[in-house]
């Protein structure tokens, strides 16, 4: 298998696949510029690998800084929570201790609705312990013990 239509074709896909096992929506652009390499090799206007290569890294490149932004939004979301509801799910509510939290500054972790957070607190709290939940800080939930 020499033919670099088919190289490219083949190391594009592959890249695309490899974006559902790794999180941050950047390895797509490199796939889908492998893509456009490949079409721009099969219409005869990259021949060269020197000019396969400057057509991948800058297609890559382009799609990356000018469409990533677009393209996270539509698969991870937006984070913003402008009316609090996050906070209003866990605030106040319970949840058990399940990795050690080791005092001010340093993370441990909580069981809340059936899913495991990072979570702070002031004080060291125990694995096993009982907490309540105080807010929420990104994704770190702030407890302190019951």
């Amino acid at each position: 298998m020499n033919n670099p239509i088919i190289l490219w074709f083949f190391f594009g896909a592959l890249m695309i696949l490899a974006e559902f096992m790794v999180p941050g929506v950047v390895i797509v652009f490199f796939g889908v510029g492998a893509l456009f390499t490949s079409l721009t090799t099969w219409l005869g206007l990259t021949e060269s690998l020197a000019s396969q290569t400057v057509m991948f890294g800058a297609s890559s490149i382009v799609l990356l800084f000018s469409l990533r932004h677009l393209v996270k939004s539509w698969f991870v979301g937006k984070s913003d929570d402008k009316n609090g509801d996050l906070d209003d799910d866990f605030t106040g509510r319970e949840a058990m201790v399940t990795r050690d939290i080791p005092g001010p500054g340093l993370d441990g972790r909580i069981e809340i609705k059936g899913s495991e957070w990072k979570a702070r607190s002031e004080a060291t709290i125990l694995a096993g312990t009982m907490v309540i939940i105080d807010g929420r800080q990104g994704l770190t939930l702030h407890v302190r013990n019951r």
